[in-house]
């Protein structure tokens, strides 16, 4: 049995981090949650970084469910300690950790470790993507939602799933011109998925809901079309949008140039994995969700006291993020001698089965939006991959052409994922290119390294 009087370690105090900290806290348990940001919540539900009367920009359900973190938060609040604006550097010996706060190192010891790490962007790279003006979805909501910014005057928005509608929404409440929202998939191949909707009808009915905001502001939401190119010299102001066929390879005959001066992309996202790589926990890759930890079904991986919750153990979203944090938080429990076998299996049963529905749910939309090959098209010649050591798809195909077969071949080849980010940009497009190279077995992915931040000499003199 564990020593009870140590506190439990969760890194990310977003949906999963503190639901596991409420969860805990009912049986006693303290915990510490270790935060980067300066205000839990995560990207989702950590609302303005500073105050304000009034938040005409988001919709009602995001405000009780951000209402509703805070309330989880609050009510164990005497059970959990929070570092807030710490960020975790890597792992130490013998369980402990390595943080970065206030320009200071220190180290926290833990008995049990929750990862609830979140997820990044996946990015595309198409012609002009670096151009200022040119984001990524998440930073367009972190934008709006934490830093009562408009990102853009106006805006159109190109990518795939359900954050479209709703950041189109946001954006126009904010008082942004939207002009139009350009959904790759076909609105045939949704209608497919109307019985997986379905296990989730308030969130549909919500989806709906937006649709109809946008149709009676008159932003055009068009499927089956994407983006070709950016342009702009100095930064953004027009962008090339086309119809893309079930392939999402564009249709360049039938483009369209719009005058914009930002520009939203969403393709996707990938789990945060690399604090779980650090630590050794089991991989694999998963082609929707990017390098995934191996779990059993109380979130535990393969390290004995070391949890993953949350989008960092696949894209499942806040709800099913929220369930695993709890799952967690009840076999620590069930460890800790604070409920018996059976009280853990029964207690958990039933935040299981709400699990299964919201899988089920975001399965569909998985199929719909499924990453088609004709992405990989978007990129030119000369178009930048590897932003940090400036790769372009040039250098990329050239030595997947020489015969590179993994990741760290192209790596070392290239100097993809090389860079202070450590591959977070480049590296979900540079295996897709070795996937559709033909290579799919044992293509690998990008190691994480220590220190996963950089760390300043100015930090380290008192400790030489």
């Amino acid at each position: 049995m564990s020593n009870s009087s140590y506190p439990v370690v969760i890194v990310g105090g977003g949906p999963a981090g503190t639901a596991a900290a409420a969860q805990l806290g009912k049986f006693g348990i303290k915990s510490e949650i270790i935060e980067e940001a300066s205000k839990i919540g995560g990207v989702i539900y950590r609302g303005p970084l500073r105050n304000t009367l009034s938040l005409p920009h988001l919709d009602d359900n995001l405000k009780r469910a951000m209402s509703a973190l805070q309330t989880r938060y609050e009510s164990q609040h005497a059970n959990i300690k929070l570092k807030l604006d710490t960020r975790v550097l890597g792992p130490e010996a013998n369980s402990k950790l390595l943080l970065n706060k206030d320009d200071a190192l220190d180290i926290i010891a833990y008995q049990e470790l929750i990862l609830a790490t979140g997820c990044h962007e996946r990015s595309i790279p198409f012609g002009g993507w670096e151009l200022p003006g040119v984001m990524l979805m998440g930073g367009v909501q972190l934008q709006i939602k934490s830093g009562l910014v408009k990102p853009g005057s106006r805006m159109a928005l190109v990518g795939t799933g359900p954050l479209l509608p709703l950041v189109a929404c946001q954006l126009h409440k904010s008082g942004v011109e939207v002009v139009g929202v350009y959904e790759a998939s076909q609105f045939s191949k949704l209608a497919k998925e109307a019985v997986a909707l379905l296990n989730k009808p308030k969130l549909t009915l919500s989806g709906l809901s937006m649709m109809g905001y946008l149709k009676k502001q008159n932003i055009p939401f068009h499927y089956g079309w994407g983006v070709v190119k950016a342009k702009g010299k100095q930064k953004l102001n027009q962008l090339i949008v086309a119809p893309y066929n079930e392939q999402w390879q564009a249709d360049t005959h039938k483009s369209k140039t719009i005058d914009v001066d930002s520009i939203g992309v969403g393709y996707g996202f990938v789990a945060r994995s690399q604090l779980a790589m650090l630590l050794g926990v089991e991989h694999s890759y998963s082609n929707v969700s990017g390098n995934v930890p191996e779990l059993d079904k109380w979130q535990h991986s393969s390290i004995n006291n070391v949890y993953v919750a949350g989008d960092s153990s696949g894209l499942l979203g806040a709800d099913a993020a929220i369930c695993e944090g709890q799952i967690a938080a009840i076999r620590i429990a069930q460890n800790r001698g604070k409920l018996t076998a059976e009280q853990a299996t029964q207690l958990a049963s039933k935040i299981i089965k709400k699990l299964d529905r919201i899988k089920r749910f975001r399965y569909g939309f998985d199929r719909f939006s499924t990453r088609q090959v004709g992405l990989m098209d978007l990129a030119e010649v000369d178009t930048i991959v590897c932003r940090c050591e400036q790769t372009t798809r040039g250098q990329i195909d050239i030595a997947i052409a020489q015969g590179v077969k993994d990741i760290t071949s192209l790596k070392m080849r290239t100097r993809i994922g090389m860079g202070d980010c450590q591959g977070k940009t480049c590296s979900s497009y540079a295996i897709d290119r070795l996937h559709q190279a033909g290579y799919t077995e044992n293509v690998g992915v990008i190691k994480p390294r220590f220190p996963l931040d950089p760390i300043p000499f100015a930090m380290l003199e008192e400790h030489i």
